[in-house]
């Protein structure tokens, strides 16, 4: 294979594993949201050149049979990602007209508890000649999809809806899903959404660009066949017709990443925990209960318990991420239920109402549990359990925790909230270990450490490094700034307001600023996502309050209220920060800051900031929501290199 097309082939799959399972807490690179900004006049991203045989027959169709295109998309009503990728082939579809045609079929991930009957309803509706509004409306409505939810879809619609609750119930739409998640797998589209474009495959919901360039290369080809005589109708089947069935085996290839990821995991004896500790496999949680994808590994876990028995313990560990005002608390909760023997069924509570997870709601939950509320007051409240909290915070950042969930298995880390198929696998052939190892003669009470530490001796040497890219000129042009103007460190950020790991990296960059105070500048440039669909107004908002001197008030108003930048929140935060409200809102529909957020976006494409957060320390690029760490190690050899003492540490 050529090195250009390995890369393209590399680059597909990162894109698409940041795509599909971002919604599940995994990451590509470390707290890094891919960004679909592009540089003026930049091409378009390469895809791997592999024709799949993709059947569409019996699926829902939109579109003419002449079609000269075919998108055959797999996904799930419940995947956020799914939903905004619909806003994207929606527009494809205005776009292309008759040259497009979009198959649907059905792929509901097993950590989203409604995303399969969401699939059966809209399956039921076609039943009645209505597949494609009903798609529609669970699209429009992806956080609610609740079984009356449903219903009342169903209603609105004017379906038939006693043959309609048949229908769903019916074994024969529930085999069209499996066999349509069975041929994802085949093709390798394990993660949602996931496409094929004339066969070619196109994962995550990426920009429109994207699919553009791939669809105007395969029209071009359509083009040519019906020049040369094949007739509209058979396009697809002549361009698939020797196309591969079957994506390479992922169980043929060299299982090098779990071990090298294997690390060295203390389990405190105060940790709360289910299974013996002489179970054949021990999963450390690393979590946060406001945290909405570890809410979604629960039923994963609960499925883990029910399938092996005492083979498996499990234990959990704090990681509250302080974007999540509610979490340390809710975490301390948790503990003091764990002092009065109820951590798990405070567990379930916390998960159960994530969205209410103030002081009082905690007591509500410890009185239903009929806990001492004395004690437990007194506990929530104790230096002890914030200390132990604390601890399992810094114990998951030193072994990789840095984003929620995260699990170890005998130590070998497995990051985000996966399915259950993928912790199969590492589980069973952890145990095919363990029972070598006790026929061996290993004690029982001996068997994590030393699996623990058989998988870390496991681990291979460490590559070479990459190249570091090359250092880059950054203008900070009109860009907010904040520190002293001849420090010789400057810092440029790319970031958006509604990314979750802009966020993380707020108080990192807090934490830079201390410890090298005097030494650091600081400046703020927007790559507002267009699947943030808040980004873009946040960011005029914080251009808004920059006219009347007040970016970083705001600046910090915005990441510490992600999940509420709409117009009404926005206004609220200009009242508090006391702004001549009438120009504010003037500002915001102005108009007037567009051009600096759109040159900021091209600069940073351009710059090679095609996610976001990405900063550019002296010009060399950190890319993600790297620790402080990362940004140290950077900024000490700045440092030298200017021939400035070093006085930082980790406060």
């Amino acid at each position: 294979m050529k090195p250009n097309v390995i890369v393209a082939l590399l680059v597909g799959l990162v894109l698409g594993f940041v795509g599909g399972r971002a919604a599940t807490g995994s990451k590509a690179t470390p707290g890094n949201t891919p960004s679909v900004a592009q540089a003026a006049n930049k091409p378009a991203r390469a895809v791997d050149p592999t024709v799949f045989k993709v059947p569409v027959d019996g699926a829902p169709t939109k579109g003419s049979v002449n079609a000269l295109v075919t998108i055959v998309e797999f996904s799930d009503y419940e995947c956020p990602f799914c939903s905004r990728a619909h806003n994207t082939v929606e527009q494809l579809q205005k776009d292309y007209g008759s040259k497009l045609r979009v198959v649907m079929r059905q792929n509901p991930l097993s950590f989203h508890p409604h995303a399969r009957p969401a699939a059966l309803a809209a399956l039921a509706a076609g039943e009645q000649g209505k597949y494609w509004d009903m798609h529609n409306l669970l699209f429009a409505n992806n956080k609610k999809l609740d079984g009356e939810s449903l219903e009342g879809y169903a209603k609105q619609l004017g379906l038939d809806v006693a043959k309609w609750k048949a229908d769903m119930a019916d074994a024969r739409l529930g085999a069209t899903i499996d066999k349509d998640q069975a041929l994802a797998q085949q093709m390798g589209a394990s993660g949602t959404p996931a496409f094929f474009i004339n066969g070619r495959f196109l994962s995550g919901a990426q920009p429109i660009e994207n699919f553009k360039a791939l669809i105007d290369e395969e029209l071009a080809k359509a083009e040519g066949l019906v020049k040369s005589g094949v007739a509209p109708s058979q396009v697809y089947a002549r361009i698939i017709e020797k196309g591969v069935e079957r994506a390479p085996s992922r169980a043929a290839q060299p299982q090098a990443e779990p071990a090298a990821a294997a690390k060295k995991i203390e389990i405190p004896a105060d940790s709360p925990s289910f299974g013996p500790a002489t179970a054949k496999v021990t999963i450390v949680e690393w979590s946060d209960f406001e945290c909405p994808f570890c809410s979604r590994a629960v039923p994963t876990l609960n499925k883990i318990k029910e399938t092996y028995g005492k083979d498996v313990r499990v234990v959990f560990r704090h990681q509250p991420l302080p974007m999540h005002s509610h979490a340390k608390l809710a975490a301390q909760a948790s503990m003091a239920a764990h002092e009065q023997g109820k951590f798990w069924e405070m567990h379930d509570k916390l998960f159960a109402n994530q969205r209410a997870l103030d002081r009082e709601s905690l007591e509500k939950y410890a009185h239903e549990l009929g806990l001492n509320m004395n004690k437990f007051k007194a506990d929530l409240e104790s230096g002890k359990i914030s200390a132990k909290v604390d601890a399992d915070s810094s114990a998951g950042n030193a072994v990789g925790a840095n984003g929620t969930p995260a699990f170890f298995i005998n130590g070998r880390f497995l990051s985000g909230a996966q399915p259950f198929e993928a912790f199969k696998p590492l589980i069973d052939q952890e145990i095919a270990k363990a029972d070598k190892a006790l026929a061996a003669g290993t004690k029982a009470e001996d068997l994590y450490a030393k699996l623990n530490q058989d998988n870390v001796n496991a681990v291979p040497a460490a590559p070479a490094a990459p190249a570091e890219p090359a250092v880059q000129k950054v203008e900070l042009g009109n860009a907010p700034v904040r520190g002293p103007k001849n420090a010789p460190i400057t810092i440029v950020a790319w970031s958006d307001f509604e990314c979750p790991f802009c966020g993380r990296a707020v108080p990192t960059i807090e934490q830079v600023e201390k410890a090298y105070k005097g030494k650091v500048k600081f400046a703020f440039k927007h790559q507002p996502l267009p699947f943030h669909q808040h980004a873009k107004l946040a960011a005029v908002a914080s251009m808004a309050a920059n006219e009347q001197g007040k970016f970083w008030e705001m600046h910090d108003k915005l990441f510490a209220n992600q999940r509420a930048l709409d117009r009404e929140s926005l206004e609220k935060y200009a009242q508090e920060l006391k702004l001549d409200m009438n120009k504010f809102k003037a500002d915001l529909d102005s108009g007037k800051f567009d051009k600096q957020i759109e040159s900021d976006m091209a600069d940073g494409s351009a710059k090679g900031a095609n996610g976001t957060p990405t900063f550019f320390i002296n010009g060399r690029t950190l890319v993600g929501a790297q620790p402080f760490d990362a940004f140290k190690k950077v900024i000490d050899e700045e440092l030298k290199k200017a021939g400035v003492a070093m006085a930082a540490e980790a406060k």
